[in-house]
């Protein structure tokens, strides 16, 4: 089958690899159908050394079941699937918790020993723990939007989320990527009356407008940051959505947040160093939150995890 392999910095190629095959009873064989580019691709894609052996890509799909291990019980071959962006056993602690993203035999694609999205097909490790059916077919038009379940929906909506978004809360989004736009629509969808979308993409913002934004910022750096703070009367936002997940984006939400906010980080961080003391974070009691989005927000199955919303959780309906 053919795959996408990165080998360096702008160096992809697509190349034909063995096809995947069943090693565990608990694995299933996924056909895809559809898949993304992240955001978070970039980034190896911007600065990644160069490899002899490569590193498969994509973490986003869709497809069919084409084969199934003997212990999978939910599924069978010819099913329609969604996949979140990490596989998780559905069993462990962590996952009865709702934090699939740190089951403790899970992982994430094209890691490990398993495929990349960006691919004919892959192999599913605990197929009946990460895969969620979806009762639609191939050729359906919800494919795109279902497509966004995979990572950049359920992604800016646990930013939402973590940050406590609600009817009383003021937000600022920083990036107008997929999972900044997904971000906007999540806000929007908890009930917030002020959302402020700091981007510089017109067509992105504009999708954004459209989402729930009531604002736009295109400005970057203080300019950006005095911005938003006019407009939302002088002290900053209750929350804060980051979406991009490099160091400049921290610190506009560091300059952006009202004190006693939440930054709630979702883009995949490209630093280790930050600010968060006294002058930054703890004195005018900043909360920092995020991190990767658990498959318990948009499970079927629903899920505990404290994060997820009550009327959202356990409900997965496709309209007619």
């Amino acid at each position: 089958m053919r795959a996408t392999i990165m080998y360096g910095a702008g160096d992809v190629r697509v190349e034909n690899v063995p096809d995947p095959v069943i090693q565990n009873p608990t694995d299933a064989i996924v056909r895809i159908v559809n898949s993304c580019i992240c955001g978070s691709d970039l980034h190896p894609y911007h600065g990644m050394p160069s490899s002899r052996q490569g590193s498969p890509m994509g973490h986003e799909f869709i497809g069919a079941v084409e084969e199934t291990g003997k212990d999978v019980s939910t599924l069978k071959k010819g099913d329609f699937v969604i996949a979140p962006f990490a596989w998780s056993d559905g069993t462990c602690d962590f996952c009865r918790e709702g934090l699939q993203t740190s089951c403790r035999h899970g992982g994430f694609w094209a890691s490990g020993g398993i495929g990349g999205a960006q691919a004919e097909a892959v192999r599913v490790p605990f197929a009946d723990g990460t895969l969620v059916k979806a009762p639609v077919g191939e050729d359906s038009e919800l494919l795109p939007s279902l497509l966004t379940l995979s990572d950049v929906y359920g992604t800016g909506y646990h930013a939402a989320i973590k940050a406590g978004v609600n009817a009383r809360t003021t937000v600022t989004v920083i990036g107008d990527g997929a999972v900044g736009l997904m971000a906007v629509l999540s806000a929007k969808q908890l009930g917030a009356e002020q959302i402020i979308l700091m981007g510089r993409h017109k067509a992105r913002t504009d999708l954004g407008i459209e989402y729930g934004a009531t604002d736009v910022v295109a400005e970057r750096g203080e300019a950006g940051i005095e911005k938003v703070r006019e407009l939302s009367g002088g002290d900053g936002t209750h929350t804060v959505l980051e979406c991009v997940g490099y160091r400049p984006a921290y610190d506009q939400a560091l300059g952006v947040i009202r004190p006693g906010g939440v930054i709630s980080r979702v883009g995949v961080p490209q630093y280790e160093d930050a600010p968060i003391g006294f002058g930054s974070m703890f004195g005018p009691n900043i909360t920092l939150t995020g991190g990767p989005a658990p498959k318990a927000c948009w499970h079927p199955a629903g899920g505990s995890a404290p994060w997820c919303s009550p009327k959202r959780r356990g409900t997965f309906t496709i309209p007619k």
